[in-house]
């Protein structure tokens, strides 16, 4: 089967209404490899990048409140910068990510199962349509 892990997907495919960064970029820590005195951050099992996540509000008004807010995990050797420019009257930042792939899952939650989806990226920066600076977590691409 060609259809292996990670589907490659568009922006707007995913976040039709746009996406806005809500939270710090912070680095992914790697459970198995940290200890309590020594945190060791998550590397891409795929790029062997570093692993970074950002919280993302999704604006769309039919989503679950529960999908409202995703994380985005970003594959970069350094941590990426989200867009400078707030929204116009908004305390958010429009980000379009590049490099987006999705991976389904089962997520079994109170033992009610259901599928869920797993959010990744090479690099974020502000929308195409806003004309700000773009930004990527990736700056030699």
């Amino acid at each position: 089967m060609a259809i292996n892990g990670r589907f490659k997907v568009n922006h707007g495919d995913v976040f039709p209404h746009g996406a806005y960064v809500v939270g710090d970029v912070e680095a992914v820590r790697d459970f198995e490899r940290s200890t309590r005195e020594r945190p060791v951050q998550a590397t891409d099992k795929e790029t062997g990048q570093l692993v970074w996540s950002v919280s993302v509000l999704d604006p769309d008004p039919e989503a679950r409140k529960d999908a409202k807010t995703v994380t985005v995990k970003i594959s970069a050797p350094v941590q990426p910068v989200p867009p400078g420019e707030l929204a116009a009257g908004l305390p958010f930042r429009p980000v379009e990510f590049d490099g987006l792939t999705v991976t389904p899952y089962l997520n079994e939650n109170g033992g009610r199962a259901r599928v869920a989806y797993s959010f990744r990226a090479t690099g974020m920066r502000a929308p195409a349509a806003s004309k700000a600076s773009p930004r990527s977590g990736s700056e030699a691409a």
